[in-house]
């Protein structure tokens, strides 16, 4: 194998540099002359989280009212009120309020299943 330092194996290109009068002894790497270098662009604004936190604040509020509808569900009009509460429930957890939507989407269906399947047996 031919050693990097060394020039063997490489004939056919010295004849080549030698006639266009280009360095003989370069072996390096030119990928990084494909592709252009970045730039940056001081137009652009630089933006914080700002309209994400907007957005996990109006998740939230869904989600508070996901969860009391759906935890209410379970007393009164488990049917209604638990549909209600999955709705809302997955427009919390779309808006950013995970957590707040999984629970209403959870006792929703919990309210459902009860209010279909157990309460009319009592």
């Amino acid at each position: 194998m031919a050693d990097q330092n060394s020039n063997e194996g490489y004939s056919h290109d010295f004849q080549d540099r030698e006639r266009t009068g280009s360095p003989v002894d370069y072996l390096e790497e030119t990928s990084a002359e494909i592709t252009p270098p970045m730039t940056y662009n001081a137009t652009r604004p630089v933006t914080s989280g700002v309209g994400r936190d907007r957005e996990v604040a109006g998740g939230k509020g869904i989600g508070i009212t996901a969860l009391i509808i759906s935890i209410l569900s379970l007393f009164v009009m488990p049917i209604i009120l638990g549909i209600v509460g999955i709705v809302l429930g997955f427009i919390a957890r779309r808006k950013g309020a995970s957590a707040l939507g999984t629970w209403a989407i959870t006792l929703g269906a919990i309210s459902i299943i009860i209010g279909i399947f157990i309460a009319p047996f009592f």
